[in-house]
C-alpha cells in the first residue's frame, strides 16, 4: 500500500488514555470513540450464560397514534458516579442502581413534545461532568438536550437542576440562532465533555429547504453555560442562500493533543448545489477544533460539493497504530460510502493515499458536481464502490420482473452518479454503508469492527412547478417527497423495492467487518442481523440494514444491537460468529455499555427503535451480567 507520509511526520506521538476498567461515561464510552471495554469476565467460553437481570421500562414512548409524534430512541446508557444514567425522547433523565435498575431519582425538562425539526421526538441520550477540585452540590452534573434547543444541566446525586448554569439550570443554545432561523437548533446529540468544555452542535430538518441556518458547533462553559467559542463550517457569503453543514451526531477527542473532532454534514439543499458552486471545504469534511479556543487545527473534505446527503455521520475513531516500527497518531474516519479514511489525527494528512479519481457530470441545468472524489487506497471499503449488487432474483420473480423494470430507466454510473430528473440508482445511499453509530476497536489487537448496509435507493429531482402541482402538504415526506423549498428541484428519495417491500437488489442486506487497519485490509465479514417477517426468520446470509454501532471487549467479544429483527447479540471478536442473542421489546438502535460495576461485568442496551427500520418504538432497558 502507498503511504503519504515519510517517518518525519510520525516523531511526535499522542498515546490515548487506556479505556477505564470501571466506566462508561462517554457517549462512545471514552471520548476516542473506540467503544471498548476491557472487562474480561465475559468471554467467548461463557458468553452463552449472559442472562438477563433486570428490565426497566421508562413510559416515555410513542408509536405516532395518538396526540404525540413517534419516538426514537438512541441513547447509549452512561455510567458514571456508581450510577446509570439515560435521557429519554420525552427529554427526562432517568438516574437508576446499575446492580437493580432501581429508580434513583428522575429529572422532567418539562420540553415541548413536538416535532419541530424531525418526524419524531428523538434523543441520544445524555453527557457526564465532575469537577476535580470540588465537592457538594452540582460538583457532578449530568447535561440533556432537547428539540426546543435548550440544554438542562442537573446535579448528578439528586436530578436537582444546577441553578448557576445558564438560567436556574437551563440554557438557551438557540439565542445562538441569529441566521436562517427557520428552526431551533435541535440538541438530540448529547454534548462531547472535554475539560471543562461542552462541545455541542445540533440537529436541523432534513431536505426541506435551500436556506437554513448555518453549520455550527458552540463550546460551552461546563459550569455556567457561557460560550467559549464558536466554529462555523460556511463562508459568510453563502449563508444567505445555503445552510446546514452542522454536526448532529457524537464527537471524539484526544485531550494530550487538546484536540475534539468534527464529523461535518453536507450543505443544504441536500440533492442540489446550484446555489453553492463555489468550494466549501469545510462541509462534508472531518474537522480538528482547538478544544480551549474553537480554532480549526485542520480539515479534510471527504466529498466535494456533496449532492448526496453523504453526511460524515459518526464520531471518527481514534487509535495509536504500529507501523514501521513507529507509533502512529490515527483517526479512522467511517463514511454512508463504505470508505473508512485513515488520518494522522495530529496533522490531519492520510495514512494511506486518496486518490481523486474522476466521477460522473451532473445532467441538471445550473448544477456543478466536482469532476473528482477522493477515493482511499486502503482499507478497502464496505461496499462496493463501482457496482451496485444487481437486481435479487427473488424479488423479481415475486414482482413479476417489477424490480428489473424499476431500475432500467434509472441513471447509474457508480458511486457519485449525481440525481437526475429521470432517477438516479444510489449505491450505497444516504441509507446505506456505515451510520452514526461507528467503529469500535480493540486497542490490544489493533482490530477495527463496524457493521455495515447494504441498502439501494433511487433519488429523483421534480421540477419545481411539477412538484407544486402534485403536493399535498404536510404528509407528501411520507410518501418519499421532500420540498427542498426556495431550490428549482424537490426530490423524491425512496428504497428500490418490490409491491411485497422485498429488497430489489441482491443480499446480503448488512454485514459485520474487522479491519486491520494498520495493514489496510479486512481480516473477516459476515453477514449481519435477521429479517423477521410473518412470525419467520429468513436465512442469516441475508443479513439486514442496521443502525447502531459495536462495542469490543477484553474478553474478545462483540455486543451490538443495531439490526432490524429486535434483537441484541454477542459475536467472536475473532470470527464474527454468533454466540449469543435475546429478544428485545423493539430494534436496539443506541450503542450498548458495558463496564463493571462492584465487581460484576454488565452489558446494558437501551431498545427504543426507529423508523428507519422499522415503526416499532420502545422503552426498554435490558441489564444483562453472568449468573452469580
Amino acid at each position: 500500500m502507498t503511504r503519504l507520509l515519510t517517518a518525519a511526520l510520525f516523531l511526535t506521538t499522542s498515546a490515548l488514555p487506556a479505556a477505564a476498567q470501571d466506566t462508561w461515561d462517554t457517549f462512545h464510552g471514552q471520548l476516542s470513540a473506540q467503544k471498548y471495554a476491557p472487562a474480561d469476565e465475559i468471554t467467548v467460553d461463557n458468553v452463552r450464560q449472559l442472562e438477563r437481570q433486570w428490565t426497566v421500562h421508562t413510559g416515555d414512548m410513542s408509536d405516532g397514534s395518538g396526540e404525540l409524534p413517534p419516538t426514537v430512541w438512541s441513547a447509549t446508557p452512561i455510567y458514571a458516579n456508581d450510577t446509570l444514567y439515560l435521557g429519554t425522547p420525552f427529554y427526562r433523565i432517568f438516574a437508576l442502581d446499575p446492580a437493580t435498575g432501581e429508580q434513583k431519582w428522575v429529572y422532567d425538562s418539562q420540553s415541548r413534545l413536538e416535532a419541530l425539526t424531525q418526524p419524531a421526538l428523538k434523543s441520544r441520550g445524555v453527557a457526564y461532568w465532575e469537577d476535580p477540585n470540588a465537592t457538594g452540590p452540582c460538583a457532578k452534573r449530568v447535561y440533556i438536550g432537547t428539540m426546543t434547543a435548550t440544554m438542562h444541566a442537573v446535579d448528578a446525586d439528586t436530578g436537582e437542576p444546577c441553578m448557576d448554569f445558564g438560567v436556574d439550570g437551563i440554557l438557551d443554545v438557540n439565542q445562538w440562532n441569529v441566521e436562517n432561523a427557520r428552526w431551533p437548533l435541535s440538541l438530540l446529540q448529547p454534548p462531547t465533555v472535554v475539560g471543562d468544555v461542552l462541545v455541542t452542535g445540533w440537529a436541523g430538518k432534513d431536505w426541506a429547504t435551500a436556506e437554513a441556518p448555518p453549520g455550527t458547533v458552540f463550546g460551552i462553559d461546563a459550569r455556567t453555560g457561557e460560550l467559549r467559542w464558536q466554529v462555523n463550517f460556511l463562508p459568510e457569503d453563502v449563508r444567505n442562500e445555503s445552510g446546514t453543514a452542522n454536526v448532529w451526531t457524537a464527537m471524539s477527542a484526544d485531550p494530550e493533543l487538546g484536540l475534539v473532532y468534527l464529523p461535518v454534514s453536507s450543505p443544504s439543499p441536500n440533492y442540489w448545489g446550484g446555489n453553492r458552486t463555489e468550494e466549501l471545504p469545510l462541509a462534508t469534511s472531518v474537522t480538528a477544533v482547538d478544544v480551549e479556543t474553537g480554532e480549526i487545527a485542520w480539515s479534510q473534505q471527504l466529498v466535494h460539493h456533496d449532492i448526496w446527503d453523504y453526511d460524515t455521520n459518526a464520531a471518527p475513531t481514534l487509535m495509536d497504530l504500529e507501523m514501521d516500527g513507529e507509533t502512529v497518531p490515527a483517526l479512522v474516519q467511517t463514511t454512508k460510502q463504505g470508505f473508512l479514511y485513515v488520518m494522522n489525527r495530529e496533522t490531519g494528512e492520510p495514512i494511506f493515499e486518496w486518490e481523486e479519481r474522476p466521477v460522473p457530470a451532473s445532467d441538471i441545468e445550473g448544477e456543478q458536481a466536482s469532476p473528482t472524489q477522493p477515493f482511499p487506497v486502503a482499507p478497502p471499503p464496505t461496499n462496493d464502490p463501482e457496482n451496485w449488487p444487481g437486481v435479487w432474483w427473488l424479488a423479481d420473480l415475486v414482482s413479476l420482473g417489477g424490480c428489473s423494470r424499476q431500475v432500467e430507466g434509472m441513471r447509474y454510473e457508480g458511486l457519485y452518479t449525481p440525481p437526475s430528473v429521470e432517477g438516479t440508482l444510489a449505491y450505497p445511499a444516504t441509507a446505506g454503508g456505515m451510520q452514526w453509530g461507528g467503529a469500535s476497536v480493540d486497542p490490544e489487537s489493533g482490530l477495527l469492527y463496524v457493521n455495515a448496509s447494504r441498502v439501494v435507493q433511487e433519488y429523483r429531482l421534480i421540477p419545481r412547478e411539477e412538484y407544486d402541482s402534485m403536493s399535498d402538504g404536510g404528509s407528501f415526506a411520507e410518501s418519499g417527497y421532500y420540498a427542498q423549498e426556495g431550490a428549482p428541484y424537490a426530490m423524491y428519495l425512496s428504497n428500490v423495492q418490490n409491491w411485497a417491500g422485498m429488497p430489489c437488489w441482491k443480499p446480503p442486506f448488512g454485514t459485520m467487518i474487522a479491519y486491520d487497519i494498520a495493514a489496510g485490509e479486512k481480516v473477516w465479514e459476515v453477514p449481519f442481523g435477521g429479517i423477521q417477517r410473518y412470525g419467520f426468520y429468513m436465512p442469516k446470509s441475508w443479513g439486514t440494514p442496521t443502525i447502531g454501532g459495536p462495542v469490543v471487549t477484553g474478553g474478545g467479544v462483540i455486543f451490538i444491537g443495531a439490526s432490524i429483527d429486535s434483537r441484541v447479540r454477542a459475536l467472536d471478536a475473532e470470527t464474527g460468529e454468533e454466540l449469543w442473542w435475546d429478544n428485545v421489546m423493539a430494534p436496539a438502535v443506541a450503542n450498548p455499555a458495558v463496564y463493571e460495576h462492584e465487581g460484576r461485568q454488565w452489558v446494558v442496551f437501551a431498545a427504543g427503535g426507529n423508523s428507519i427500520l422499522k415503526p416499532e418504538v420502545g422503552d426498554e432497558i435490558a441489564a444483562y451480567a453472568l449468573p452469580e
